[in-house]
């Protein structure tokens, strides 16, 4: 089985058994030219001005990487859904 067959399986996988569909979900489904609907696609968007708002916010490197790493368990773990509140939408 080709590698992008294995790492398509395992995220429908996970989906299926946890019911979220994460950030990192939604990237691979773009990268891999699968259509977004516009409620995937809106807090695609929304996640990346989050991302980049909190980010620039930060005065230290080593504050930037502590956040920087807590963004990314936000888009593996986290449902996509959160990020279509509208907090995520004022950035």
């Amino acid at each position: 089985m080709a590698i992008q067959q294995k790492l398509s399986l395992k995220q429908s996988m996970k989906a299926e058994l946890t019911g979220i569909v994460s950030i990192n979900d939604l990237r691979y489904k773009e990268f891999n030219n699968i259509e977004l609907n516009s409620e995937e696609a809106l807090a695609l968007r929304n996640f990346d001005r989050f991302r980049i708002s909190e980010l620039n916010k930060i005065k230290s490197d080593e504050e930037f990487h502590i956040r920087y790493r807590e963004l990314q368990v936000m888009a593996n773990l986290g449902d996509y859904k959160e990020f279509l509140k509208s907090d995520y939408s004022l950035l």
